[in-house]
């Protein structure tokens, strides 16, 4: 028997296009997920208006053993996603101060919490470390993790550190096996589960690397790593909106790049100055501008 991989997209695609009972079930079941859940098969058969057997058959159709395997992945589901089948409504008077405000107050928030929970002495360490290394490898899969990754050589390069961001994960291995003791391979993962970063950090110790973790306490990749400047992803339930947590780790990145720059020193002046004079090329003469953004 097959295992379901979403039981709840089964659900509903048997609600449209599964016989009569298998509709009447399944749309029973997505209308009260809590219910069924908990429910014996009488209850549900009694509810439905059909037969036990048919329950149980409903369920093989969904791929499960019977009901009482059929309720273990209701449940699962219902705890990994419950709140994105049954949503608070959304209150849409003043919507756009209400937008604005869960934003910024959120970015704010999780930015002030990182901070609080941040081991500065380890950070500026990590940060001593970069300044000297021959190469750095920064390396995250994912939609934030990747993201810091990029930024982190993004913010490095204009320091005059040889950087490279790596995100596929058959690359990042590659890259992790032509490490050196003078390379520096620097790890994003919000979850710390990322099979491939956690490879590629244990490939890139084999040729004396030294691997550091930005991650959750305790994750996987937080046991590999020689170092780990701890990162707890916290959010607030508003399920509408992006995580906040990547503010909080771009400051993150933007406090590890601004003492590398203060222990590198005056050597990286001329680079940012190098940088600032290409903006002119785009014809724009303000010095305020970012640099070379």
């Amino acid at each position: 028997m097959r295992t379901p991989a979403d039981i709840i997209t089964r659900l509903q695609l048997a609600s449209q296009d599964g016989t009569k009972s298998d509709r009447k079930l399944a749309g029973f079941v997505l209308a009260d997920l809590d219910f069924v859940s908990k429910a014996a098969i009488s209850e549900i058969a009694a509810r439905v208006g059909v037969s036990e057997p048919t329950v149980t058959r409903f369920c093989r159709n969904l791929g499960c053993e019977g009901l009482r395997d059929f309720k273990f992945y209701l449940a699962q589901a219902i705890a990994i996603g419950g709140q994105y089948l049954s949503p608070e409504p959304l209150s849409r008077d003043a919507r756009e101060q209400r937008i604005a405000s869960a934003i910024t107050e959120a970015a704010i928030s999780a930015i002030q919490r990182a901070s609080e929970n941040l081991d500065m002495t380890t950070l500026v360490a990590v940060a001593a470390r970069i300044a000297v290394s021959g190469n750095v490898l920064c390396i995250g899969s994912g939609g934030i993790s990747s993201m810091m990754a990029t930024e982190m050589q993004n913010r490095l390069f204009r320091l005059g550190v040889s950087v490279l961001a790596q995100i596929d994960g058959q690359l990042q291995r590659m890259y992790a096996a032509v490490a050196t003791p003078d390379t520096t391979l620097i790890a994003f993962s919000v979850s710390g589960y990322a099979r491939s970063v956690i490879d590629a950090v244990q490939v890139a110790q084999q040729y004396g690397a030294t691997t550091i973790a930005i991650t959750p306490p305790d994750s996987a990749l937080a046991k590999v790593a020689d170092t780990v400047i701890h990162f707890q992803s916290l959010e607030d339930g508003n399920i509408y909106k992006p995580t906040s947590s990547r503010y909080a780790l771009l400051s993150i990145v933007d406090m590890i790049v601004t003492s590398v720059a203060e222990t590198r020193g005056p050597r990286v002046l001329e680079n940012l100055r190098r940088i600032k004079q290409s903006v002119n090329t785009l014809k724009v003469d303000d010095p305020r501008l970012p640099l070379g953004d």
